[in-house]
């Protein structure tokens, strides 16, 4: 899987810092203590700013009266749009409408200042740039404490920011649970609550992004309500032939898939389907982060297998797709659907078919 971090030529240095251990692609800054944010920016090569500029484009021309061949082009500005240019390379990472409003790195990181290293011992771990020319920035803080399922298993809490400079995302702060033993990213919200707040880039981003310290109270409450269900599912034993059942409705892709599936027709299910399946019950069976008495056999552990296949097994083209599939896209629906499914089989010892 290509890493897609962004490098900047200019200082020879991918855009990436983590703290004591390296990721699994060996690029980037790795320190030996947690950094101020100021340091946390230096280190991840995010260090620039983003300016708007205009933009152009040219006429057909006229002939040279000179050299008739030739052809003199006068430029023509394009009403209302704007490049979004970085001050130290000159390049383009993207195109904007007028109401669009830069959030600096700087200011992206101001977010967690009021948090970082103070008293709730909030602390960057990693961030860094993605794409050519480091469109897309991302910032993960680690919280303190973490949710116990069991006696050994534990699953830490991050807060995860990005933000994009190309006008085609909006300002993500999300709830991110990691469970230390498979590094598993989960990404189910409980009903009614929400894991991930969205903030357009408009004149008002800067305060609401003050707004966003609410990001912190719904963590909290989400971490004792998530450890009373996770602890509840890993008391839960499911048979092999459900726990592939489950896991066949949570990876539904389509209504055809869904129809055959409701008829009992496998044999009319795609061989992609199938295979995927497969693998996620192989994940469940035989991985050997599954061998722990809380994960194997149990519904958490089925719920970890449909998270976990997303995160550790399936191959996506570049990290950036990674990331989009596991906090916006297929993802982060298939975790979330395996949620609900899991709470439908904790009440009621089995689960509805329903199209994801």
């Amino acid at each position: 899987m290509a890493h897609d971090l962004n490098y900047n030529e200019q200082t020879g240095r991918h855009s990436f810092m983590s703290v004591k251990q390296s990721a699994w692609h060996g690029l980037g800054t790795v320190i030996d203590r947690y950094p101020t944010s100021a340091e946390a920016i230096i280190h991840a090569g995010l260090n620039y700013t983003v300016e708007k500029r205009p933009l152009f484009t040219v006429d057909n021309g006229v002939p040279d009266f000179n050299a008739p061949d030739v052809l003199i082009h006068n430029e023509i500005e394009v009403p209302d749009f704007y490049a979004n240019v970085r001050t130290d390379t000159e390049g383009v990472l993207g195109v904007v409408g007028k109401d669009y409003h830069i959030v600096q790195n700087v200011d992206a990181f101001s977010f967690f200042d009021g948090l970082v290293g103070g008293k709730e011992g909030i602390l960057y771990e990693t961030a860094g740039a993605l794409g050519k020319h480091g469109h897309k920035i991302f910032i993960t803080a680690k919280l303190p404490d973490y949710i116990r399922v069991g006696r050994n298993d534990c699953v830490e809490k991050y807060l995860f920011l990005t933000t994009s400079h190309d006008g085609l995302g909006s300002i993500q702060i999300a709830f991110t649970p990691v469970r230390i033993v498979c590094r598993n990213t989960l990404n189910a919200a409980l009903q009614n609550h929400t894991n991930c707040i969205k903030i357009r880039h408009t004149a008002s981003a800067g305060d609401k992004l003050k707004e966003a310290y609410k990001m912190l109270g719904i963590t909290n409450q989400l971490s004792v309500e998530l450890e009373a269900v996770f602890n509840r599912w890993a008391k839960v034993r499911i048979s092999d032939p459900d726990v592939k059942r489950l896991i066949q409705l949570a990876m539904i892709p389509n209504r055809e898939t869904y129809e055959n599936l409701k008829a009992g027709k496998e044999d009319a299910l795609s061989s992609n389907f199938k295979n995927q399946v497969s693998s996620v019950f192989d994940y469940a069976m035989t991985n050997p982060t599954q061998q722990e008495d809380t994960t194997k056999g149990t519904l958490y552990g089925c719920y970890n297998a449909v998270a976990g296949y997303f995160q550790n097994v399936r191959n996506y083209k570049d990290t950036e797709s990674k990331f989009n599939s596991i906090m916006n896209g297929t993802g982060q629906s298939r975790a979330q659907t395996a949620f609900n499914l899991c709470i439908d089989f904790a009440k009621n010892g089995n689960c509805a078919l329903t199209l994801n």
